[in-house]
C-alpha cells in the first residue's frame, strides 16, 4: 500500500512539473518548415523526458502569421514561427536575407545568416524574445514564357510582382510590374497579364505552372528565411537542463532544416523539368548584370538601415 502511494505521489509530481508551450505558425502542416518544427518538438519532449511539451499549431489555426511575433512577445503564446521579412517594419535588420542578387548559394546564405544572427538576437532580446533557429526557403528563381538572355528581353513584357523589391526589379529590367497574388498566378498567366515572375521552384510545383509557362532559370535571387523564436521569460523560467535541451534541439533543427530546404529545392527543380519545362541558367553577362543590381540594392539597404547594416555587409563582401 505504501509503495502505491509513493508511485502516485511521484506521478503527480511529474505531472505538476511538466511545462507546456504553444508554438504558432502560419504555414501548412505539410510544409517542410512545419515538419521540421514538429520534429523539434518531439526532440525536446524526448530529451526532457516529458518535462517540456511543445504543442505545434500550424496553418494559422491558433494565430494569423502577421500576429505571431507580437503574440509571442506579449506571452500570449510561448513560441512561434514567421518569415523574417514580415518583421522588417519593426526590425529592419531582419531584411538582410531578402535583398535580391546578393547571395547565390546555400553556402552564401549560411554565411550571411552567421553575420546577421547576433544582431537579430540582440534586437529580439530587447523585445523579450529569443531566436531558436532559422531555415531558408528554396532560392527564388526566374520563370518566363519565352527564353531570356539579357535585360533587353524584358522590354515590353509584364513581370509579376508582390512587394516593393520585386516591383523595383521589374522596373530595373525594363519590364512592366503587375501585382498578382500567388493564388491568381495561373489565371494571370493564362490571360496574358504576366509573362514572367520570380519565385521558388517549389512554389511553381505547388501551383503547377508548367501548363502556362515554359522556362525556369536558377538565378537564386534570394533565400528568404523563416525564424522560430520563443518568449524570453518562458525560456528563463525553465530549469537549466531543460533549457539546454531546447537549445540543443534547436541547433539540430537548424542543421536539419537547411538540408531539407536544399533537398526540396533540388526535387522541385527536377519536377519542373519532368513536367516539360526548360530548366537552365541565364547567360554569364546577364548574371553579372544581376550581381550589379544586388550591389546596388545592398548599398541602398545599408543607407536606409544605418551603420548597423555594415556589421553584416562589410564582412560579407570583403572577408570571404
Amino acid at each position: 500500500m505504501k509503495w502505491i502511494v509513493l508511485v502516485a505521489l511521484a506521478a503527480a509530481s511529474v505531472a505538476h512539473a511538466q511545462t507546456q508551450w504553444k508554438l504558432a505558425t502560419g504555414y501548412r502542416a505539410e510544409s517542410f518548415h512545419t515538419e521540421n518544427i514538429a520534429q523539434f518538438a518531439r526532440d525536446v519532449e524526448r530529451a526532457t523526458n516529458g518535462a517540456l511539451r511543445i504543442e505545434v499549431h500550424p496553418n494559422n489555426t491558433l494565430l494569423k502569421l502577421p500576429e505571431i511575433p507580437q503574440a509571442v512577445q506579449s506571452g500570449q503564446v510561448q513560441a512561434g514561427e514567421t518569415i523574417m521579412t514580415n518583421m522588417v517594419a519593426d526590425l529592419p535588420i531582419a531584411g538582410a536575407d531578402a535583398i535580391p542578387f546578393v547571395v547565390g548559394s546555400y553556402t552564401d546564405a549560411r554565411r550571411l545568416w552567421d553575420l546577421q544572427r547576433p544582431l537579430i538576437a540582440k534586437h529580439f532580446s530587447q523585445r523579450g524574445l529569443m531566436p531558436l533557429y532559422a531555415v531558408p526557403w528554396p532560392p527564388q528563381g526566374l520563370f518566363t514564357k519565352s527564353p531570356v538572355q539579357s535585360p533587353a528581353d524584358f522590354n515590353g513584357k509584364r513581370m509579376r510582382t508582390y512587394n516593393l523589391s520585386t516591383r523595383r526589379i521589374a522596373q530595373m529590367l525594363g519590364a512592366e510590374p503587375v501585382d498578382v497574388p500567388m493564388v491568381e498566378v495561373n489565371q494571370a498567366l493564362a490571360g496574358g497579364r504576366i509573362d514572367s515572375m520570380i519565385t521558388s521552384a517549389i512554389t511553381g510545383v505547388e501551383n503547377q505552372v508548367w501548363g502556362q509557362i515554359g522556362h525556369y532559370y536558377t538565378i537564386n535571387a534570394w533565400f528568404p528565411k523563416n525564424i522560430v523564436f520563443v518568449n524570453l521569460k518562458a525560456v528563463e523560467a525553465l530549469p537549466p537542463a531543460v533549457r539546454e535541451a531546447v537549445l540543443s534541439a534547436a541547433k539540430e533543427a537548424e542543421s536539419r532544416g537547411w538540408a531539407m530546404s536544399q533537398q526540396v529545392a533540388e526535387a522541385s527543380t527536377r519536377e519542373l523539368e519532368l513536367k516539360g519545362m526548360k530548366v537552365g541558367r541565364i547567360s554569364p553577362s546577364f548574371e553579372a548584370e544581376l550581381k550589379r543590381l544586388g550591389e546596388r540594392f545592398s548599398r541602398e539597404w545599408v543607407q536606409s538601415v544605418g551603420n548597423e547594416a555594415n556589421v553584416i555587409f562589410v564582412p560579407y563582401y570583403f572577408q570571404r
